[in-house]
């Protein structure tokens, strides 16, 4: 099958390569095996509330129908095969979630594979669908964004140890523009400016961290980022920040 479904950054079908229309309500069903599922057997009576949380059964489990019917084929293949009970994506078809998920897992195992051995981190980079705002949705889209940080953050370690401080630095930077309050994406970029001896790099990336965090929460860096940055700055790390 040579159809391919993407979820981060925004929705998009392709069929043979090409980016092929879907109505809103196909769109949100095959969202919904795709996430809540990933593939595997949904009930039909189940999908169909989610779908259509404030219509009585009847009505919710005649919109799949007609839903199911209008759904998009690949060469006259179905891309949600199902039965009378249950529906499920065919299992030829590719999505990109699945795809991040396991680059992520495998990034942020105990043994981590070599850096030449490194996935592809573009996949990484962009968010669950994230102008949708279903309520079933919420949860999996927080925990693909913390996974997805987490191996980031993974990713500019092991590159920076490497020496790979360009690619490095591109990771680091991934996570913090996915959460610019994230303490710990910006300890791996200001790693990685120490690392290359750039330290007004360095002390650029903390300062603009730290008043970001003063104004955003009230709050000074812990002990740990200032520890990275000290040195520099010529004072002792537990120095109140008061007015630097």
């Amino acid at each position: 099958m040579a159809a391919r479904l993407d979820l981060l950054g925004g929705f998009r079908l392709d069929l043979d390569g090409q980016p092929h229309p879907v109505p809103a309500s196909a769109r949100r069903l095959l969202a919904l095996l795709a996430v809540c599922h990933r593939g595997r057997r949904a009930p039909r009576a189940a999908l169909a509330e989610m779908m259509r949380p404030d219509s009585d059964p009847a009505r919710a489990t005649s919109t799949l129908r007609s839903v199911l019917w209008r759904l998009p084929r690949d060469r006259g293949r179905a891309l949600v095969q199902g039965d009378a009970l249950e529906v499920w994506l065919h299992p030829e078809l590719t999505v990109d979630l699945w795809e991040a998920e396991a680059e992520a897992q495998r990034l942020c195992r105990s043994e981590a594979p070599p850096v030449d051995e490194l996935p592809d981190l573009s996949l990484l980079a962009q968010d669950l669908l994230p102008t949708w705002h279903d309520d079933w949705l919420t949860v999996e889209q927080e925990a693909f964004r913390q996974r997805r940080l987490h191996a980031l953050e993974r990713s500019a370690d092991l590159l920076c140890r490497a020496g790979h401080y360009h690619d490095a630095l591109s990771a680091g930077l991934g996570a913090v523009r996915a959460e610019p309050l994230r303490e710990s994406a910006h300890r791996r970029v200001i790693a990685v400016h120490l690392a290359e001896d750039n330290h007004a790099e360095a002390l650029r990336q903390y300062d603009g961290y730290r008043r970001l965090l003063a104004s955003e929460l009230g709050l000074a860096p812990s002990p740990s980022i200032r520890s990275l940055v000290a040195p520099l700055l010529g004072r002792p790390v537990d120095l109140p920040t008061g007015t630097d």
